[in-house]
C-alpha cells in the first residue's frame, strides 16, 4: 500500500508570506506593524496541507467540525476526543501555520483543572500549538490556568456557539449600549488573562474596530467587519462547500456544485461502461 508523501514545505508562497512558523509572538509583532491576520478553519491532512502552503497564518481545528463534518446542528455534540483526532490530521500536513486547537463543550467549563488537563491532551496528543475556547469574564480563571501551563490561548468573544441556548440562537452580540459594554469587559478580561488573541464573533463592524484599538493583543474577527486585525472563516463557507452560509462570508469558490458534476459524469461513464477505459487497466506481464 502507498503511503502518503510528506507535504513540501510552503517554498511557493508569496514573498509576504515567507517567514518561519508563525507563533503567538510573532503575530504579535504582526498587530504592532498593522499588518493583516489570516485564518481558515481546518479539519484534515489534505485541505491543511493546501492552506498551510497558501500562506494562511493559523489554522483552527474548530469545533465547527460538528456543523461542516459531522452534520449536527450546533457544535455542542463534539467531544475532546474528536478534536484531537482532527488536530493531529491537521498538524501533521502543516510547516508554517499556527495550529489551533479549539476546546470543545464540556472541557473547560467544569473547573480551570478540567480546562488545563484538556489544554495538555490538546497539545500532547493532538499536536496543536494553541488552544481556543470561548467566553470573556467567565472563562478569564481557565485561560489564565492554561496560559501558565505555558499553553498559548485564543479566547473568542461575542456570538459565542457554545452559548447558543442561552443567546437563543446565533443571535448578533453588542447592539445594545449594555451589551457593547459586556463584549468589551468580556475581551479586556480575555486579554488580561493572558490570551495572545482572541477571536471576535457576530457583532457590529464598529464595536469590533473598537475593541481592536482597545486591545494590544491581535482580534481576528468572523463576521465582525474589516476593522479587526484578522479574519478567520470556516473552510466549508469560503470553498462553497456548504448548504447555506451566512450573510458575512465571501465564497472563494464553488466546489460543492464542481463535486456533483463530477460525481454525476463518474456515475454515467460507469452507467454506460466508459469508465474504466483501457489506459485505467492493468496489464499481465
Amino acid at each position: 500500500m502507498s503511503t502518503y508523501p510528506p507535504p513540501p514545505a510552503a517554498t511557493h508562497v508569496a514573498s509576504s508570506c515567507r517567514e518561519h512558523r508563525v507563533t503567538a509572538r510573532s503575530l504579535a509583532a504582526r498587530k504592532r506593524r498593522g499588518e493583516k491576520i489570516a485564518m481558515l478553519t481546518a479539519y484534515d491532512c489534505a485541505f491543511a496541507r493546501i492552506f498551510d502552503a497558501a500562506g494562511i497564518d493559523l489554522l483552527l481545528v474548530g469545533d465547527s467540525l460538528g456543523n461542516v463534518v459531522q452534520g449536527h446542528d450546533t457544535t455542542l455534540p463534539v467531544t475532546l476526543d474528536e478534536v484531537i483526532y482532527h488536530t493531529r490530521l491537521v498538524a501533521r500536513a502543516c510547516r508554517r501555520a499556527l495550529v489551533v486547537g479549539d476546546m470543545p463543550f464540556g472541557s473547560y467549563q467544569v473547573s480551570s483543572e478540567d480546562a488545563v488537563r484538556s489544554a495538555i491532551r490538546l497539545v500532547k496528543e493532538g499536536g496543536a500549538q494553541a488552544v481556543k475556547l470561548e467566553g470573556g469574564v467567565v472563562a478569564a480563571e481557565a485561560i489564565a490556568r492554561i496560559a501558565r501551563a505555558d499553553i498559548p490561548v485564543m479566547g473568542h468573544v461575542g456570538l459565542t456557539p457554545q452559548s447558543i441556548h442561552r443567546m437563543g440562537g446565533f443571535r448578533v452580540q453588542g447592539r445594545t449600549e449594555a451589551e457593547r459594554v459586556r463584549v468589551l469587559a468580556d475581551a479586556q478580561a480575555v486579554e488580561e488573562a493572558g490570551a495572545f488573541a482572541v477571536v471576535l464573533e457576530g457583532m457590529p463592524a464598529d464595536l469590533a474596530t473598537d475593541v481592536t484599538r482597545k486591545l494590544s493583543i491581535p482580534t481576528i474577527g468572523i463576521g465582525a467587519g474589516p476593522g479587526c486585525d484578522g479574519q478567520v472563516l470556516v473552510m466549508h463557507d469560503l470553498l462553497g462547500l456548504s448548504e447555506w452560509t451566512p450573510s458575512f462570508v465571501r465564497r472563494y469558490a464553488d466546489l460543492g456544485a464542481q463535486a456533483a458534476k463530477a460525481a454525476r459524469a463518474f456515475g454515467e461513464d460507469v452507467a454506460g461502461g466508459k469508465f474504466p477505459a483501457e489506459e485505467h487497466c492493468y496489464k499481465a506481464r
